[in-house]
């Protein structure tokens, strides 16, 4: 890699499943912050950008010593909101870590960064974990089709794939990661690709880049953090955390 990443956290203080969750802060830290340390061991905290969407944001950020850029409220996913700061960015390969995956592992920025120095002819990158029967049937549970090459064939919310023969869905499926790497040239054009039919059915804003062509590189990791979404994978959360070593405390 020529030069490190910049790793983009999209931060959007509006939720409607937990309101404002990126703020609570029951174990003493903002969740928004515990994310940006974690997302700092992959190449350092001057690596990380919190792109958000209001002021407060900004400022939290920022007390606690990570760069933070305010960008527009019109945004409707995080790709557009890190498309935007993009502008002023010079590094050639741009990382979108979601703000609300505070256990993510470095391990996984490095890997999904790594996937486009080796597919070249790669725009985006991105990882997938083993699923079983239930993600199958989880509309929640986005599910990618990856081929021989490690390049991402189509995503779904549906069942991927149908057995004839067993007249079912297969129970075994590749479960997608909401982590992207993209080129910094892709990112910059992202919002003028042409509007996707596949990506306003499924909701699924990757497949706006699929469909306009762009190969997008996926390689598969054993596990996948937990992300918040509601009450209780925060407070499940913070008695992991509290669960957790010393040894193993944020830096």
């Amino acid at each position: 890699m020529v030069s490190p990443p910049v790793i983009c956290i999209p931060a959007r203080l509006a939720s409607t499943r937990l309101p404002q969750k990126l703020l609570l802060r029951e174990s003493g830290t903002p969740l928004l912050i515990h994310t940006c340390r974690r997302a700092a061991q992959a190449f350092g905290a001057e690596a990380v950008l919190v792109c958000a969407d209001t002021s407060e944001l900004v400022t939290v950020a920022q007390e606690y010593g990570f760069a933070a850029r305010l960008t527009g409220s019109h945004h409707q996913s995080g790709t557009d909101r890190i498309a935007e700061a993009a502008a002023v960015l010079s590094a050639p390969i741009i990382v979108n870590v979601q703000g609300d995956e505070p256990e993510i592992d470095p391990a996984a920025i490095r890997r999904v960064a790594a996937l486009l120095d080796e597919q070249p002819e790669a725009a985006m990158a991105t990882l997938a974990t083993p699923g079983n029967a239930a993600d199958q049937l989880n509309p929640n549970s986005v599910k990618v089709l990856v081929d021989h090459a490690g390049r991402a064939l189509m995503f779904s919310r549906a069942p991927l794939v149908w057995d004839r023969d067993a007249a079912g869905p297969v129970q075994h499926c590749l479960r997608h990661l909401g982590i992207y790497a993209y080129r910094r040239d892709i990112l910059l054009g992202y919002a003028a690709l042409p509007s996707s039919q596949l990506e306003q059915s499924e909701k699924l804003e990757q497949l706006r880049a699929l469909e306009a062509g762009h190969r997008i590189a996926c390689a598969v990791v054993s596990h996948a953090a937990a992300g918040i979404d509601s009450r209780a994978d925060y407070d499940a959360f913070l008695a992991r955390l509290r669960a957790s070593p010393p040894d193993q405390a944020e830096p």
